[in-house]
């Protein structure tokens, strides 16, 4: 399955704004930010206000900023309201559904499943997870004060192995 543009733009866009609630953002600076067209945006935008998850102020001194918290946005939300066919496979619309093999077919159930196992993770996640700052790695505290840390190099070993046992 592969996200449509329209759900990573919006994604996109709700991760900006989350990452700096403290003040508007303008559709030009995110344009640039992430090199994105400003009329997709403005659609993303005015789509996102429509629903209540956005407030749009208008002229100068204006922009966009979240209208509910990070924490009550669920990414599996944002993801059904932005993709408009989450069928896997045919048989998953009756309506249009010629494949002779459905009345034996285990096929749909596997996708259906991991559909829903999909959708589940999705679930879980909110806006605030996925503009956390990510931990450090360790060590990193360390590096920035100059300190060296040893970092072991884990695919030498295994390469040497490999073309030891080759020959």
């Amino acid at each position: 399955m592969r996200l449509a543009d329209y759900t990573d733009y919006t994604l996109r866009v709700l991760m900006y704004c989350a990452s700096q609630p403290e003040r508007l953002i303008t559709i030009a600076e995110m344009a640039a930010q992430y090199g994105l067209s400003r009329n997709h945006l403005m659609k993303i935008v005015s789509d996102l206000a429509s629903q209540g998850i956005l407030e749009t102020t208008r002229g100068r001194g204006g922009g966009i900023r979240l209208l509910m918290p990070p924490e009550k946005i669920r990414i599996g939300d944002i993801v059904r309201r932005c993709e408009t066919d989450m069928r896997l496979v045919e048989c998953f619309d009756g309506r249009t559904n010629t494949c002779t093999l459905t009345p034996t077919c285990r096929l749909r159930g596997l996708f259906e499943a991991a559909l829903a196992a999909y959708l589940r993770e999705l679930d879980g996640a909110t806006l605030a997870d996925i503009v956390k700052p990510l931990p450090r790695p360790r060590g990193a505290a360390a590096l920035s004060r100059g300190v060296k840390v040893a970092v072991p190099i884990v695919g030498t070993l295994n390469r040497r192995r490999s073309r030891g046992s080759d020959s």
